[in-house]
């Protein structure tokens, strides 16, 4: 059986890891590591919550050199903030042992502590394309001197629409460089980026863990509009950790502010709210101090949540995909993840055609917030 040692990581950060518990490469590592020290571009086909920012981040700390003021040798997009900060907590530490600095940077927060930062040297940087940009148009960043790049959920960015930052970012790194991408989807606007930026790289893929369809158990309730959140408080007050969708900002916070109303703790994440007020949101829910979190479909990309069990669908999804995307929050390891889609008389065809295209053939039943069966629906013998 494959160790981090025999996979090639340095002892110093083999001892790092063993200290943090971790001894034991998960498949995407053990597939991709090898070929990552070996210098190779890799394409690594996984979702997210498999292991890949050791995937991509121990070869990083083991090949990049130091870097000069404003020029990092390793850099790392991702989609969001939130992911941002998850791949920086976990090389920094990693990068102490090596003396290799790691920093994040991001948009929603002052441009100060992060210039002055890259000012002073960063070796790896992690990024948001966004901010990126606004750091090498202010000439506080240059990718000159880049040995290896990451492209973390690249298929994350492309949904989001930030291909062209991407492309404008890889454009600008001229100098002969090692690239990683790691996303859950090769096709599309995806592939053009391996087509076009990538060097004969070799592919790895490891199966999902991500629930399917059959591993969750869906209802569909057709709701009042004077009832509905009460319809969702009653789900939240018979479920463990719930998580609800809805499709705009001022709706998350609207929705935020009816729970508690109605004796739910309840937390918003979404792109207008401070950083800190959305990782403090985000850690209070992982932590069980909120049971429910109400997301955008944006802030919630890239965030790994365990135990999650219920996704309600507040809002109903736009289409089967955005279903899929969100249902998959539950149902992790093993479990039998609930999925419940809320929806107004005026929004029956709408989730119809999802559940064509997912093949649910289920009735939308006409529910009140009275129910008892709200109460148990987390329960495996609940039945709608």
């Amino acid at each position: 059986m494959a160790t981090f040692e025999t996979l090639g990581v340095s002892p110093d950060l083999v001892a790092a890891l063993a200290a943090d518990g971790i001894e034991s490469p998960f498949p995407i590592q053990a597939l991709t590591i090898p070929d990552a020290l070996a210098g190779r571009d890799l394409c690594g086909k996984a979702k997210t919550g498999s292991g890949k920012t050791l995937a991509f981040g121990l070869p990083m700390l083991q090949r990049v050199a130091k870097a000069e003021p404003r020029r990092p040798t390793g850099l790392v997009l991702v989609p969001t903030r939130e992911l941002a900060n998850q791949v920086a907590d976990v090389l920094v530490t990693l990068g102490r042992r090596r003396g290799v600095t790691v920093r994040a940077v991001y948009g929603g927060v002052s441009m100060d502590r992060q210039v002055g930062a890259l000012r002073k040297g960063v070796d790896v940087v992690i990024g948001t394309p966004g901010r990126l940009i606004d750091l090498l148009e202010r000439d506080e960043l240059s990718v000159d001197a880049v040995e290896v790049l990451v492209l973390d959920e690249a298929d994350r960015m492309a949904d989001m629409g930030f291909m062209p930052q991407v492309q404008k970012i890889l454009y600008r790194i001229k100098r002969s460089h090692q690239t990683l991408l790691f996303s859950a989807t090769l096709d599309g606007a995806v592939n053009q980026l391996v087509r076009r930026y990538m060097d004969d790289p070799v592919f790895h893929e490891v199966a999902s863990k991500e629930a399917t369809v059959e591993e969750m158990r869906h209802h569909f309730f057709l709701v009042h509009q004077m009832d509905k959140v009460r319809v969702a408080a009653s789900i939240a007050r018979g479920a463990g950790r719930t998580l609800m969708f809805v499709r705009t900002k001022r709706g998350a916070d609207r929705l935020v502010s009816d729970l508690r109303r109605e004796g739910v703790r309840a937390g918003a994440i979404h792109g207008d709210l401070r950083q800190g007020a959305r990782e403090k949101a985000l850690a209070d829910f992982s932590e069980g101090k909120l049971a429910v979190l109400v997301a955008t479909d944006v802030a919630a990309r890239g965030i790994h949540v365990d135990d999650i069990d219920v996704v309600v669908h507040y809002d109903p999804a736009d289409d089967h995909k955005t279903y899929l995307h969100r249902s998959g929050r539950t149902a992790r390891a093993g479990d039998s993840g609930v999925v419940i889609t809320l929806s107004l008389w005026n929004q029956e065809n709408e989730v119809r055609v999802v559940q064509r295209r997912l093949n649910l053939q289920q009735p939308i039943e006409e529910i009140f917030s009275n129910d008892e069966r709200l109460t148990y629906l987390t329960q495996p013998s609940a039945v709608a």
